[in-house]
């Protein structure tokens, strides 16, 4: 029983500790990259197409 409570012990005070672990990698960092830079061309593409129909209206008009 002695034994047994020792170990817990133990274990608790244990898992307590300063963890020194390095930071994960970072995974997916240029999937990531890649998907902001289709996000900024994606704006461009949208601030063209708007100035384009408004180009269109203006010559309708």
């Amino acid at each position: 029983m002695k034994l047994a409570l020792c170990c817990l012990i133990v274990v608790l005070l244990s898992a307590c500790g300063e963890s020194k672990q390095p930071p994960p990698p970072k995974l997916f960092e240029s999937q990531r990259q890649a998907l902001d830079k289709a996000k900024g061309v994606e704006q461009t593409v949208n601030q063209q197409a708007e100035q384009q129909k408004q180009e269109a209206d203006r010559q309708t008009d």
